[in-house]
């Protein structure tokens, strides 16, 4: 494919939205004008501009970016042209992979502001030398942060976010050696939450398992703080926070091998105090909290009483990483037909569980389980198990004899696509809205970030950061309800032409739906059946376009 001469691209990026620096749109003005006096007045109109507000230069993860570059892999410009170099990024090995890509494609690069043009050789290698001054800038900026970080470890003192279960925050008041008063926080006991965690590590010792402790306290009816049954991954994330083990000299030991940044001599560890541990996670926009080894801990004694033995709390983390591989994994897959439509009369849901034996036509035999008795071991709910192979087939031919009834088949059909159509209007608007507020929130979390650089070491600092973990929380909840709704939206996203196609199939159904795809059959039945609950003994099939109790 030719590239296209005729059109420039334009590309700004600012990290948070303050009044100071470079705005998005001074900095495209400020290249427009330079397209204006380098290549004429008729090349301004053929500018395609790409702009990501709200991300930082750390790497190359932003939208309009990679739709950049998706355009030049294409040749749909001859140039890029960006205000500064540090817009693009500030990374060395992303900037130099970006150079060397953009000359294999023939496009050129020019930075208005230090006056370089990848088109001539000086201008390359100028590049170089000026992406090597913004990376050792970013560089020089995580080391005061990591400097600060030392700083606040020598005070153990707790710096906001969601408190751990067995804590609550309590601000205390300090004086420095210049008479003034200085606000700190730390983790003051909860007896009772205390005692949960206690027995949560009790219980992880007995068993040596997590599924195991997940039920016992279920059949004990313990919950979290939000009322809400501890899960495997709740449980795991309280047996590994260090903050509840006790600075004794196990613990120091277990610090020292592990070679971690610690802050505290080994007289602190006094058999009494809890430990303190920050940066332990790595938080990057748009993946996954990644978790960080002993190794680069910054580790001081606490000013909280600690909860559970060293000795304990190691032994734990031995076995934790021991027993990874034995971490339950779903099938890849089976022939289960009612996978995700299938809920127990006790409001959970349920899944096949496949077995090795096989019927006599060589499938393979499976049974649906209610996901409540299993993590309860049958306390919450004790459910009669579902022969999925039985209870499969049952709503197949029920399908089919309603099939039969054309009338009846094709107005349950138009109530379907009535469902789809009203639900995908209403989700989109929410997605919309939830999108909104994640970006506004990612935005305010990046200027916060940015604004602890500048604090040095002003007492503000601790309640900024408690702020920005706040924050954190409250984008990882929209996250996480933005990706049930895009799971519902695809669900529900049928055209005309995809409706049509599915009338026809469906006017079929009773003679075509043996020979379909394990695949086209879930998705067939998925078009008008939209919840099926068993109570033990009997099957309800609810369609679309009826409520729960029309059955």
């Amino acid at each position: 494919m030719r590239k296209n001469e005729d059109i420039i691209a334009i590309y700004s990026r600012k990290s948070k939205f303050t009044g100071k620096g470079e705005s998005i749109g001074n900095q495209v003005e400020l290249c427009k004008e330079y397209v204006r006096v380098h290549y004429g007045d008729a090349a301004v109109d053929k500018i395609v501009v790409y702009e990501d507000e709200g991300f930082s230069g750390g790497n190359l993860n932003r939208p309009d970016f990679k739709k950049m570059m998706d355009a030049a892999r294409k040749r749909k410009f001859r140039a890029i042209i960006v205000y500064r170099l540090d817009r693009i990024s500030r990374n060395i090995s992303d900037f130099s992979a970006l150079i060397e890509e953009l000359a294999r494609l023939d496009i050129s690069f020019v930075s208005i502001k230090e006056q370089f043009d990848t088109s001539t050789p000086m201008g390359r290698a100028m590049m170089y030398i000026a992406s090597v001054f913004s990376q050792l800038e970013r560089e020089t900026i995580a080391e005061r942060i990591r400097d600060n970080m030392h700083e606040l470890a020598k005070t153990g003192r707790w710096l906001g976010g969601t408190t751990p279960t067995g804590y609550t925050s309590e601000a205390v008041k300090s004086i420095t050696i210049e008479g003034r008063s200085k606000k700190a926080c730390k983790l003051k006991l909860i007896p009772e939450e205390a005692d949960i965690v206690r027995m949560i590590y009790d219980l992880y010792t007995e068993t040596d398992s997590l599924t195991l402790t997940e039920a016992a306290l279920i059949k004990q009816g313990i919950k979290t703080k939000n009322n809400n049954y501890f899960t495997r991954f709740s449980i795991k994330a309280i047996l590994q926070n260090p903050v509840y083990m006790i600075a004794d000299e196990d613990a120091y030991n277990f610090f020292i091998q592990k070679d971690a940044d610690l802050f505290s001599e080994k007289g602190a560890f006094d058999n009494r105090h809890g430990i303190m541990a920050y940066n332990r996670t790595v938080q990057e926009k748009g993946r996954a909290t990644k978790h960080l080894p002993e190794s680069e801990w910054i580790v001081s004694v606490g000013r909280h009483p600690g909860l559970i033995p060293g000795k304990v709390w190691v032994q734990i983390q031995e076995s934790l990483e021991r027993n990874k591989s034995k971490s339950f994994r779903k099938p890849r897959n089976n022939e289960a037909l009612l996978t995700g439509l299938l809920f127990c009369s006790c409001g959970e849901r349920m899944y096949p569980k496949m077995s090795k034996r096989k019927t006599a036509d060589d499938k393979v035999i499976y049974t649906y389980v209610c996901k409540m008795k299993e993590r309860s071991q049958r306390s919450v709910c004790n459910g009669k198990n579902a022969n999925g192979n039985s209870l499969d087939m049952t709503v197949v031919e029920q399908i089919k004899i309603l099939a039969e009834d054309k009338d009846t088949f094709v107005a349950q059909l138009e109530q379907s696509r009535s469902f789809y159509t009203g639900n995908r209007t209403d989700y989109e608007q929410r997605l919309y809205d939830m999108r909104k507020e994640k970006a506004e929130t990612e935005k305010r979390i990046n200027s916060l970030v940015d604004s602890l650089v500048d604090m040095g070491d002003s007492s503000a600092k601790v309640y900024v950061t408690r702020r920005i973990e706040q924050l954190n929380e409250e984008c990882m909840s929209v996250t996480q309800r933005i990706q049930e709704l895009e799971g519902l939206t695809s669900q529900h996203a049928l055209s005309d032409v995809e409706f049509d196609i599915l009338s026809q199939l469906l006017a079929c159904f009773k003679d075509c739906f043996d020979e379909m795809t394990i695949t086209q059959k879930r998705e067939i039945i998925r078009s008008i059946v939209r919840k099926v609950v068993w109570d033990g003994e009997s099957v309800h099939v609810i369609l679309y376009g009826v409520g729960d109790s029309e059955i």
